[in-house]
């Protein structure tokens, strides 16, 4: 009862029907507060529609914009649109109120309201139809898709709006798609072509970017796996500039792979620099052996030289020799063993050697013979006493020993010392105070003492004469100062002993040494011992030094024993390593690399080093082996290394004559790789010739690569010349649209010019040139096709006053009187038929004329009369629409089939054929009037289209 009495007395904008309120709220007034009350309460009804009239009556635009928003922005909910044509409803609303179709709202809040939307729908209606520009860009600039963009440089009315959607659009996809709808704004179309011709050149630019990456890279690679050559770092640095000169950046793939090949060339290279350095380090030891062999081969012919000018030879002039000569030997072979020594110094060792053994065997001899030269001169037996000399075979130029001077002065019946000193004797004896006198400013202790033991027998045996004083005066100051001399090294050496003996006796109780370094350094202190000479020598030290010694060497026993072993182990691996090289050099192969050699030759020095120490009596026999086969490989590895370099002229012969040569460019570039090719199979030459000869050869290729670039660059830019001729070509004609069948022959012009720079290179743009300009050409002979359609269609119009004469005189013939000839000088007029005898009546149109006169002559079935036209119909029907009704059909296949027969034989044109049916349809009668009236109308329509001309 209360609901009923509620819907009786409610007023009825508060009505429980929403229909209702919403026919109330038409009627209120929003002028009056209490009525405009009233619509603000209806703006919070729970039913859509009610809520939008509410709000299109108050004009209130923001309300309703934020109601829609979230509407669809949130889920449906009791006060959402249930359909959607409440949705659409409000969307027209806030449409219509936004673009100011409807409502009061001022320009500035809607133009707020649109910055603020979010809707892309709202947006677009707005940038369609807002009645105002601002508003519209306003809204144009709220849209990011790019299909937005495009839908409104295609469609939207204002051309501003047009072009700044155009503008905004970027992608490639986008910029076709509006090039294929943007026909009604030139601009936006020109501005779409532009923006995709830039994308396209700026691909094509990245393409050949990354394709000029990609060939550096496999370059970079490709030389990164190559051995190294004198040209190997300025390669690689070079290939490194033209990467940095590409402006594009690299994608992490090529950068990895760039930086592996970087890493590569650089470890090549630095595999290269330590092999150089350790070259130059063995050539700075092989210095400093070489400077060490000097010094102690001039200490020996020093030595040497010292005994042959001296006076008398003496046991300890020998001792010393052969102390000398014997730390000569070690050290030699030592440093043998690490590099051998040069050809001038072994030279120099073998002749030091000689006069050793020549003055040791003479000492040898004379020794075994010193008992029986004393006894000889005892007895005074000449006889015995010159045959002992004759034995001794002493040398001519070597100081005799006193004994060996005595007994030939015997023999000679010549006292031994002359009592006179010729000047020669007193020269050479002041020349030996001088030496004296230098050694003892040096220190040099033990040649001082030596040389004063010479000195003095000779001195003291001269006369007493004052022409002798001051030799022997200056002889004692200068034995005054040895004594000296002897007394500091004596002050010196006394500590030093009881030092050494002290740090012997250590050693010999030491159990924490390795037996290696407990024999160098008893080797140290022996050798010190021994460097102290006799200055403060005594038994109980020498005593004390030999005993810990002795200890020492009875410890180091069985580590020598397995040295020794290792020793003769060496020996053999050494011996062993030489008849592998002598083999190998036996028989060497014609073809050896020598480079190949080279290795052999490192890997055996390296080897030869490994199998180290030896036995050293029979070290210096297999080094002198050693270094005869060295001197023959490398003699082997010269001559192989002479022969490549003699192929390396021969193939910088070939280069300059390839340079001179007449051939193409790029076919002696490749023949200037396979000449590359050849270079880098043969291998090195010497070292010294090996990079004037590349630089040479690289030289001459880089002139005839230089060629082939040179060609490459005038073809290019004849290719490029041929294109933009082609462009202009394609411009030309894009820009041209023929209004009469008589511009055919600028058509076929262009298409003359187009085959005249065939063939175009082979790439992109090119391609892209060639579809434009079939599509253009198709288009112009189209246009001109319908131009001709058009032309013989407006003949036929000027024709149509002979056809209805026709027409005429077919019913009167039908009809049963006499049959009548149609004259066309008085149906078309004088004046015309003098025209259309020149381009009308010649021809098909002369003899369907004339044919159609002659046929109401002859009796013609009207049924095939109508069947004929028919055809006619269905044929044009063809020419015109290129499809016919369903009940033609059967007509369309035969003409078809006809089509194709006579297109087999010949080919015509649209107009042709076009001429042909309408000459036909002329020469076709006599014509029943009813026939006629039935088809006349459906092939004046299709004529009709056939003369309308294509846009431009």
């Amino acid at each position: 009862m209360h609901g009923l009495l509620r819907r009786l007395f409610a007023p009825r904008w508060q009505h429980p029907d929403p229909s209702v309120r919403r026919d109330a709220l038409q009627r209120l007034d929003i002028g009056q507060p209490q009525q405009r009350k009233k619509l603000e309460q209806l703006t919070r009804d729970q039913d859509s529609d009610v809520r939008l009239s509410a709000l299109v009556a108050l004009d209130d635009l923001e309300t309703l914009l934020q109601d829609y928003c979230h509407q669809i922005e949130s889920s449906p909910a009791p006060a959402a649109p249930a359909t959607d044509t409440q949705r659409e409803a409000w969307f027209s609303a806030a449409c219509s109120l936004l673009c100011g179709q409807q409502g009061h709202t001022e320009l500035a809040t809607r133009r707020r309201l649109t910055c603020s939307l979010q809707d892309r729908r709202l947006l677009n209606a707005v940038a369609l139809n807002g009645d105002n520009l601002t508003l519209r860009l306003d809204a144009l600039e709220r849209l990011e898709e790019p299909e937005d963009l495009v839908h409104q440089a295609c469609h939207n009315g204002v051309t501003t709006v047009r072009h700044h959607a155009a503008e905004r659009i970027h992608d490639e996809a986008s910029l076709k798609q509006l090039l294929q709808h943007a026909r009604r704004d030139r601009h936006v179309t020109r501005l779409a072509r532009e923006r995709l011709n830039r994308l396209r050149a700026d691909a094509q630019w990245f393409e050949s970017q990354r394709q000029q990456r990609d060939s550096l890279l496999e370059q970079l690679e490709r030389h990164a796996r190559s051995p190294w050559e004198p040209l190997y770092g300025g390669r690689c640095r070079h290939l490194q500039r033209e990467w940095d000169k590409l402006k594009e950046p690299p994608t992490s793939e090529q950068e990895a792979r760039y930086q592996d090949a970087c890493r590569n060339c650089r470890k090549t290279l630095q595999e290269h620099e330590a092999r150089e350095q350790a070259r130059q380090a063995d050539q700075q030891r092989r210095e400093e052996a070489d400077n060490v062999r000097e010094s102690l081969m001039e200490g020996l012919e020093e030595s040497l030289e010292g005994i042959h000018h001296g006076g008398t030879l003496a046991r300890q002039d020998i001792d010393s020799l052969r102390a000398q000569k014997q730390l000569l030997v070690n050290r030699w072979q030592t440093l043998s063993d690490l590099h051998p020594p040069e050809p001038y110094l072994q030279q120099r060792y073998n002749a030091a050697m000689r006069g050793y053994e020549d003055v040791h065997l003479a000492w040898e001899r004379f020794q075994q013979l010193t008992p029986a030269l004393e006894t000889a001169l005892t007895d005074t037996d000449s006889e015995a006493l010159q045959a002992l000399v004759e034995e001794c075979h002493w040398p001519a130029g070597l100081p005799q020993p006193e004994l060996l001077s005595r007994a030939q002065a015997t023999l000679s019946h010549t006292p031994a010392p002359p009592n006179q000193a010729i000047p020669e004797q007193l020269a050479e004896l002041n020349d030996l105070l001088d030496n004296f006198e230098q050694l003892l400013e040096r220190g040099a202790f033990k040649s001082a003492s030596r040389l004063h033991q010479q000195i003095k027998p000779r001195i003291e045996a001269l006369p007493a004469q004052s022409a002798h004083k001051p030799l022997k005066t200056r002889l004692r100051k200068l034995g005054a100062r040895l004594a000296e001399l002897r007394d500091w090294r004596g002050f010196v050496a006394g500590p030093k002993r009881d030092q050494l003996c002290q740090t012997i006796e250590a050693l010999a109780a030491d159990t924490t040494l390795t037996d290696a370094g407990l024999d160098r350094r008893h080797r140290q202190l022996v050798k010190e011992w021994k460097s102290l000479g006799d200055a403060a020598a005594n038994r109980e030290l020498s005593g004390r030094f030999r005993q810990a010694s002795d200890l020492v060497q009875k410890r180091l026993a069985p580590w020598r024993e397995q040295l020794a072993r290792e020793r003769q182990q060496n020996l053999a691996s050494r011996i062993e390593l030489c008849e592998q090289l002598e083999s190998l050099l036996a028989q060497p192969a014609e073809d050896a690399d020598p480079d190949v050699l080279r290795q052999i030759r490192d890997r055996a020095r390296q080897q030869w080093r490994l199998y180290s120490p030896v036995p050293r009596d029979q070290a210096e026999t297999i080094g002198r082996r050693f270094g005869h086969i060295r001197h023959r490989l490398q003699s082997l590895i010269d001559q192989r290394a002479h022969d490549i370099a003699e192929a390396k002229r021969e193939l910088i012969e070939a280069a300059q004559q390839l340079l001179e040569d007449s051939q193409p460019p790029h076919q002696r570039a490749e023949q200037a790789k396979q000449l590359q090719q050849r270079w880098r199979t043969l291998g090195r030459a010497p070292k010294g010739e090996e990079q004037a000869l590349w630089q040479h050869f690289r030289h001459l290729c880089d002139q005839i690569f230089a060629l082939r670039d040179e060609q490459r660059k005038h073809h290019a830019r004849q290719q490029s010349q041929q294109l933009d001729t082609m462009q202009q070509l394609i411009d030309r004609l894009d820009g041209w649209q023929p209004q009469h069948t008589s511009e055919t022959s600028l058509l076929e012009n262009a298409v003359k010019e187009a085959n005249a720079l065939e063939p175009l290179p082979r790439n992109r743009r090119s391609d892209g040139m060639q579809r434009r300009f079939s599509g253009i050409v198709r288009a112009r002979r189209e246009r001109l096709n319908r131009l001709a359609l058009v032309e013989v269609v407006q003949d036929w119009s000027e024709l149509r006053p002979l056809l209805n004469a026709h027409l005429q005189a077919d019913a009167k013939v039908l009809a049963g009187h006499p049959a009548e000839e149609v004259d066309s000088q008085v149906v078309l007029g004088q004046s015309q038929t003098d025209a259309l005898n020149k381009n009308v009546l010649t021809g098909p149109f002369k003899s369907a004329h004339l044919a159609r006169n002659e046929a109401r002559r002859s009796i013609i079935e009207t049924r095939e009369v109508e069947d004929s036209l028919a055809r006619l119909r269905v044929h044009l029907s063809l020419l015109a629409l290129g499809s016919v009704h369903q009940r033609d059909e059967p007509l369309r296949l035969a003409i078809q089939v006809e089509r194709l027969n006579e297109g087999i034989s010949k080919e015509r044109s649209p107009s042709h054929e076009l001429t042909y049916l309408l000459a036909q349809l002329l020469a076709l009668g006599p014509m029943p009037t009813e026939v006629w009236q039935r088809e006349v109308s459906e092939m004046d329509a299709l004529l009709a289209r056939l003369s309308r001309l294509p846009p431009p």
